[in-house]
């Protein structure tokens, strides 16, 4: 599947369809007893929506641009940080290939915390 603006993975019907197993299980995340279910037994829990591998290793991992490379929508994989705590700016300072302190600073105009 190639994007046609560089790095930049679009949400199209072929990555939406490609990422349908992926998706479904973040989205069963609004359910507590999956998310306890993901919590104590994360390789139960992904097994159960037939991830592959590279699903899987991307979840694990919480690489998030990975995530929506493999057809994560941006909404649903958002569930798994609540269960694994990483705020907005983290993933989008991830999705951007950039230190958490140089986004908020070059993306955002913040300062870190802590100053400087």
């Amino acid at each position: 599947m190639e994007d046609r603006i560089p790095d930049t993975p679009l949400f199209d019907r072929s990555r939406q369809r490609r990422g349908y197993r992926l998706n479904k299980m973040a989205m069963g995340l609004v359910d507590p007893a999956n998310r306890d279910a993901f919590r104590s037994d994360e390789d139960a829990y992904l097994d159960r929506f037939g991830l592959s591998d590279e699903e899987k290793q991307a979840v694990k991992t919480r690489n998030w641009q990975e995530m929506v490379r493999l057809g994560g929508n941006v909404f649903y994989i958002l569930k798994i940080s609540a269960i694994s705590p990483a705020r907005m700016t983290e993933i989008g300072a991830h999705q951007a290939g950039m230190d958490h302190d140089t986004f908020l600073r070059e993306r955002l105009g913040k300062k870190p915390a802590g100053g400087q």
